[in-house]
């Protein structure tokens, strides 16, 4: 069984899953929240009559698409976090849960192979449930006429995006190791939600930049215009990136499978 098939067998676990569903479902309530608070900001009156909902969407700014496509960001930085790592935690933690690792270790195929199909597979989902999130959004504020449509808009939105999706899912990959190395899934998840926790906190104290946890978040400009990022932090992010690929290999390849 080559490289690719292995990708193709691990695509199709992860479509066969409920896990997946379950994850769709959760990202799309997100937009419809997004969409949601931006028609609220959008329509003064029905604002007023809502009370404290209105009070909360004033605080996202102008009711147009670069304000709009800044909180699909956010929501990806933040969200995919949790979920990124959750389809990572779940795509590794399985095979120790259901027993299928000695499966896996069977086949004619090098441990290396088999690890970097599961990545591979974990980023190309991670993309595709970014994109739906995004998809969603822009079509939610088509249907509640945002103003400021424009090509620029949509640059510097999509860039935005972008680098959100790739610096959030790099940050998957030490959950990943975490699954292999306690054997299970409820672990990886644990890790997620303190380093989420732990992002906050560290962000609050002004020291942010220097957490990659908290890296997307602040470049999706949840914090603002004032968050200013230097290569530090994108370097921090991509050598966290980095140092879980290579444990988890290095697991993979070294470490007792019972």
């Amino acid at each position: 069984m080559g490289f690719f098939t292995a990708v193709g067998v691990e695509g199709l676990k992860i479509r066969k899953s409920k896990m997946i569903w379950i994850t769709l479902a959760v990202f799309t309530a997100a937009p419809l929240m997004a969409g949601f608070f931006i028609f609220v900001l959008k329509n003064p009156e029905f604002a007023k009559s809502s009370g404290l909902i209105g009070d909360k969407a004033q605080l996202f700014g102008l009711a147009d698409w670069p304000t709009y496509l800044s909180m699909l960001a956010q929501i990806i930085a933040v969200g995919g976090i949790l979920v990124f790592g959750f389809v990572t935690s779940w795509v590794f933690g399985r095979e120790y849960a259901d027993r299928t690792i000695k499966d896996l270790l069977t086949l004619p195929l090098h441990r290396l192979s088999i690890v970097m199909a599961k990545f591979l597979a974990v980023f190309i989902t991670n993309f595709l449930l970014g994109a739906y999130v995004v998809i969603i959004g822009v079509i939610i504020g088509f249907f509640i006429k945002l103003p400021a449509w424009s090509m620029e808009a949509v640059l510097d939105g999509g860039f935005v995006l972008l680098v959100t999706t790739i610096l959030t899912s790099t940050l998957s990959t030490p959950p990943a190791f975490v699954a292999c190395y306690s054997r299970g899934y409820l672990a990886p998840i644990g890790f997620i939600l303190f380093m989420v926790v732990l992002a906050q906190v560290i962000a609050a104290a002004g020291y942010g930049a220097f957490f990659p946890w908290a890296v997307p978040a602040l470049f999706s400009g949840i914090a603002g215009t004032g968050a200013v990022l230097g290569l530090s932090s994108f370097f921090a992010v991509f050598f966290t990136g980095l140092i879980g690929l290579a444990a988890t290999l290095y697991w993979w390849l070294y470490a007792d499978q019972h």
